[in-house]
């Protein structure tokens, strides 16, 4: 790979700071930096962005240093046509921890990012981390195994189409239904659903698609049994869009050294519904991993 770069938009010195992460093909990452201290950098899932973090950037900055990139095409960062693929996004990953100079980085992912992370571990190994943390995540969304929870299991391919379908014919009202869903109860309060929905919107629908695309075919049951430093697997518990136990059980057990962590009065957004608990347990892994 080229280099990356790293390009400040605003230094705030130990409060937050905001900035553009240069990836050797040239789309553009935005990157959020708060605190100092052992990095944790936290990667979003599917058409959400580094927004969604916000209750880690003030709740663990105090003890490490936060870190939060939006995908590209997603939240702030370019709208790139291409390179919206589990291998891509790893790279970009790895780009940002490069242009900011990360060493002994605990690397968390949440839903779709948590196949990126995986996907990362398999293409540059720990040399650079000292933890990994899966959040409300599947391996392998396509699984007919009984692990697995996503709606998409055993290969529905009838029901990805129809699901894309949806997103292209009224991406407003799926994207209100989806933000809903996240939340434990399967009703986000108002607030927090206006500024969600409007981070989801601002991934382009062809990108929306394409990446969901490559991510429910990614098969990264064996990747997590080669995982070989201190891990992290959280989930919610929840009858709406939520991974879950069962899932969260399965993904610890193939790690060699996984704590698990059921948040039981979350759904799919155990750091927000929960961001003490969350918050917590996190820190805890970055302290005991260095």
């Amino acid at each position: 790979m080229g280099k990356s770069e790293y390009q400040p938009i605003h230094q705030g010195g130990e409060g937050k700071r905001t900035g553009w992460v240069v990836c050797p093909d040239g789309a553009r990452i935005y990157v959020e930096t708060a605190g100092s201290g052992i990095p944790i950098l936290l990667v979003h899932g599917w058409t959400m962005s580094g927004r969604f973090w916000l209750h880690q950037m003030t709740g663990l900055s105090d003890r490490c240093q936060v870190v939060t990139m939006d995908l590209r095409a997603h939240g702030n960062s370019a709208k790139t046509l291409e390179g919206h693929s589990m291998v891509c996004y790893s790279e970009d990953v790895q780009a940002v921890i490069t242009a900011l100079n990360l060493k002994n980085v605990v690397l968390a992912g949440w839903s779709l990012a948590g196949p990126v992370v995986l996907e990362y571990w398999r293409r540059f190994g720990g040399e650079k981390l000292s933890g990994l943390a899966l959040v409300e995540m599947t391996p392998f969304p396509f699984s007919p195994e009984k692990w697995n929870t996503h709606a998409l299991k055993g290969y529905d391919f009838d029901g990805m189409h129809a699901s894309f379908r949806a997103v292209q014919e009224d991406r407003t009202g799926f994207g209100g239904r989806f933000v809903h869903n996240m939340f434990k109860k399967g009703k986000a309060p108002s607030e927090a659903h206006n500024w969600m929905l409007q981070e989801h919107l601002k991934t382009p629908t062809s990108a929306a698609v394409a990446v969901y695309s490559d991510y429910v075919m990614g098969d990264y049951t064996e990747v997590l049994k080669g995982v070989s430093i201190p891990s992290l697997a959280i989930f919610g518990n929840s009858n709406h869009l939520c991974f879950g136990a069962e899932t969260g059980r399965y993904v610890a057990d193939q790690i060699p050294e996984c704590r698990l962590e059921i948040l039981d009065d979350s759904g799919h957004l155990p750091f927000y519904e929960q961001p003490e608990e969350f918050n917590n347990i996190l820190a805890d892994l970055a302290l005991d991993s260095t």
